[in-house]
């Protein structure tokens, strides 16, 4: 009887075999780990708003750091940094600057974030500085203090709050003396 820490949710009393969904007790007898005979099936579709930001964002690398918080994942309190894309389809309440921001239609992100791009199928709610551009689907509603370099705002998709033009490269020098458009 092996004994695996309880810090995994294991129990010592299992035998090793059920765990491995093997008949042998050494997952690695026949030569290849019990994973890579196991014949669960893996996901690998992507989501509709996951093809669009990649048809969006032709410049990102490949290879990049991404965070998707799913469905019904609720992170609060967080700083989000050296993420190049973040997926949001639970809820996230947190302050990051990144380069691209997804948010589902059933997700939501409340707090302060500074990103490249943003596209917004579903809530967004606090302070967003987008240096390049912000696109809001018919499903989208952002609301709060607004700073953007491009602005496409797909028909009925909401927007409400401070609005300011001018926000290229993040810098609070840029939005001086800008015009600004006030929403209620």
């Amino acid at each position: 009887m092996a004994l695996q820490s309880p810090f995994f949710g294991k129990r010592d009393n299992e035998p090793t075999s059920l765990r491995h969904g093997s008949p042998n007790a050494n997952p690695y007898a026949n030569g290849t780990p019990a994973a890579a005979t196991s014949s669960a099936a893996v996901n690998t579709q992507a989501t509709p708003v996951q093809e669009n930001a990649a048809a969006a964002v032709g410049t990102a690398r490949e290879g990049g750091s991404k965070l998707t918080v799913g469905p019904n994942i609720k992170l609060k309190g967080v700083e989000i940094t050296d993420c190049d894309t973040l997926v949001v389809e639970g809820l996230v309440e947190a302050t990051m600057d990144s380069r691209v921001i997804q948010i589902a239609e059933h997700g939501a992100f409340k707090g302060s974030a500074e990103i490249d791009i943003a596209e917004i199928h579903g809530e967004f709610d606090g302070n967003l500085t987008v240096r390049q551009k912000l696109v809001i689907y018919a499903t989208g509603k952002v609301t709060g203090k607004i700073r953007y370099g491009k602005l496409v705002i797909e028909e009925g998709g909401q927007l409400a709050g401070e609005i300011l033009y001018g926000a290229v490269a993040g810098t609070k020098a840029a939005l001086v003396g800008k015009p600004g458009l006030q929403v209620a």
